[in-house]
C-alpha cells in the first residue's frame, strides 16, 4: 500500500510538463489534436460565462472568471496535465459552492454542461499521459468530490448531473487508457523489431566473418602443406647447394604469407569467436578465374562489359586475390538479382600502389523479383575491403543505376618479403630478385619410402 500511495503521490502532485505528442501524419495534420483542444477552450469559455452568468444568477464579471478558469484548465492540459486536472476540478468545486444559493428547478448542478464537457476533455488528456492506476485515481476523485459537496451543500431544486458525469468520465478515461496501451504497445514493438533487426545484422556479420575466416583458413593450409612438401625434399637436395637454397627460400616465402594470412584471419575474428562447420577443402578461386565468373553471368542472361587496366593482378597474395574474387562476384550477384535488364560495366585497374574495382550498373527496366536472403552483401563486401585496409563505397548514382566502388591499396598484399622474393600464385614459390632459376633445374629426388 505505501509504495501505491508513493506512485499516486509523484504521478499527482507533480508540477512537471508533460507535452501531448505530436501526430506522426503529415505535417499540416500533426497539430489537430491541439488546435481542436483549443477551439473547445474556446466553446467552453462562451457557453460557460453565459450559463454561470446568468442562469447560476453569478452575474457576468464572476461567470467570466470561472468560465475562464476553466477553459484555461483545459488548454493547459496540453502541456501540464495534472496541473490542469487540479485547476479543473478546483475551479468546478467553486463555481457548484457560488452556485448552490441561486439554483432554481431543473438548473444543472454540481457542474455545469460546458464544465463537465472541459473536465471530461481534462481527463481525456490526463489518461492519455499517465498511467491506469493514476488515471483511475483522477477518475474516482473527479466523481467523489462534487458528490460530496452536492450531499452537504445541497440547495435548493435542481437538475442532479452526478450519474451523468460518471459515465461520461468512465467512458472518458477508458478510452484514454486504450489510446495510450495501444501507442505504447506500438512503441515496444517498433523497438523489438529494431532490436530483431540489429540482431539478425550481428548474426549475419558474424556469419560472414566465419565464412571469410574458414576460406582464409584453406589458404593457410595450402601454404602449410607447400611447406611440408618442400621440408621433405630438402634433405635431398644436400649435394645441390643451388636448388637447396632455392627450396629454403621458397620456405621461407611461403611461411611468411601463411602468416600474413594468419594474421588477417584473426583480424576477421577481432571481435568475435565464430565457431561453425569448417568448408570442404578445395582450391580457392582468385582474380585469375574472373574470365570464368563473367562468363557464367553472361550466360545468367546479364549484359556485362569489362575493361581490365594493367592485366590481371597475378602478384596478389592469395587470401587478398580471394577476398577481391568475393567482393566482384557479390557485386555482380546483386546486379543480377535487383537490377534486372540493367547493363554492367566492370572496371579493373591495377597500379603500382593499389587495386581499383568497380561495377556500375544502369537503372533496371524491369521490378526485381523476390530474392532470398538476409540482404546483407554490401556488409560482407566491407568486412573484406576492411581487413585488407582499404575503403568501399556503394550507392545508387544520378542516372538510377547503382555502383560499388572498392580500392583496396596494394602495400602488404603483394607476395614480396624481406628478400625479395615473389610468389605468384600460379607458379608457385618464387625466386629471389636478381637470380634466375635453372633453365632445366634437376629433379629432386623422391623422399625414402616410408612405413607406416
Amino acid at each position: 500500500m505505501r509504495s501505491v500511495v508513493r506512485s499516486l503521490r509523484r504521478d499527482l502532485l507533480t508540477l512537471e510538463a508533460d507535452p501531448l505528442p505530436l501526430l506522426g501524419r503529415p505535417r499540416p495534420l500533426r497539430r489537430l489534436p491541439h488546435a481542436l483542444v483549443a477551439v473547445a477552450a474556446v466553446v467552453v469559455l462562451i457557453a460557460d460565462s453565459d450559463q454561470l452568468g446568468h442562469r447560476n444568477e453569478l452575474g457576468l464579471r464572476y461567470g467570466i472568471l470561472l468560465a475562464l478558469w476553466q477553459g484555461g484548465a483545459l488548454l493547459l492540459a496540453l502541456t501540464r496535465p495534472v496541473l490542469a486536472w487540479w485547476l479543473s476540478l478546483a475551479a468546478t468545486g467553486v463555481a457548484a459552492l457560488a452556485s448552490a444559493p441561486h439554483l432554481v428547478q431543473n438548473t444543472p448542478w454540481p457542474w455545469t454542461v460546458p464544465g463537465l464537457c472541459a473536465h471530461a476533455g481534462v481527463l481525456l488528456l490526463l489518461s492519455l499521459r499517465l498511467s491506469t492506476g493514476p488515471a483511475v485515481t483522477a477518475l474516482g476523485m473527479s466523481v467523489l468530490i462534487p458528490a460530496l459537496i452536492e450531499l452537504t451543500v445541497g440547495g435548493s431544486p435542481h437538475q442532479s448531473d452526478s450519474f451523468p458525469d460518471l459515465v461520461l468520465f468512465c467512458l472518458t478515461v477508458i478510452f484514454g487508457i486504450t489510446v495510450r496501451s495501444r501507442r505504447e504497445a506500438r512503441t515496444r514493438l517498433a523497438e523489438q523489431a529494431e532490436l530483431t533487426e540489429a540482431e539478425r545484422a550481428r548474426r549475419t556479420l558474424l556469419e560472414e566473418r566465419g565464412r571469410i575466416a574458414r576460406e582464409l583458413h584453406d589458404v593457410v593450409a595450402h601454404h602449410m602443406s607447400v611447406i611440408s612438401i618442400q621440408a621433405q625434399v630438402a634433405p635431398h637436395l644436400i649435394n645441390n647447394p643451388a636448388e637447396l637454397e632455392q627450396n629454403l627460400a621458397g620456405i621461407r616465402n611461403n611461411a611468411l604469407d601463411a602468416l600474413t594470412e594468419l594474421r588477417r584471419m584473426l583480424g576477421v575474428l577481432r571481435s568475435e569467436d565464430v565457431a561453425g562447420p569448417q568448408d570442404q577443402h578445395g582450391s580457392q578461386p582468385t582474380l585469375d578465374d574472373l574470365e570464368t565468373l563473367v562468363a557464367n553471368v553472361r550466360a545468367a542472361g546479364l549484359s556485362l562489359t569489362t575493361d581490365i587496366t594493367g592485366g590481371l593482378p597475378r602478384q596478389l597474395a592469395p587470401g587478398a586475390g580471394l577476398s577481391a574474387y568475393r567482393i566482384v562476384q557479390e557485386a555482380l550477384s546483386n546486379c543480377l538479382r535487383h537490377a534486372p535488364g540493367s547493363h554492367v560495366h566492370l572496371g579493373v585497374r591495377q597500379t603500382d600502389t593499389a587495386l581499383d574495382i568497380e561495377v556500375t550498373n544502369t537503372a533496371p527496366t524491369a521490378p526485381p523479383g523476390p530474392s532470398p536472403g538476409s540482404g546483407h552483401g554490401l556488409l560482407g563486401m566491407r568486412e573484406r575491403v576492411a581487413m585488407l585496409g582499404g575503403r568501399l563505397s556503394a550507392g545508387p548514382d544520378a542516372e538510377g543505376g547503382y555502383r560499388v566502388s572498392a580500392h583496396l591499396p596494394l602495400d602488404g598484399l603483394l607476395t614480396t618479403h624481406d628478400d625479395g622474393a615473389v610468389h605468384d600464385p600460379d607458379t608457385g614459390p618464387g625466386t629471389p630478385q636478381g637470380r634466375q632459376p635453372a633453365a632445366n633445374p634437376p629433379s629432386p629426388a623422391p623422399p625414402p619410402p616410408t612405413t607406416t
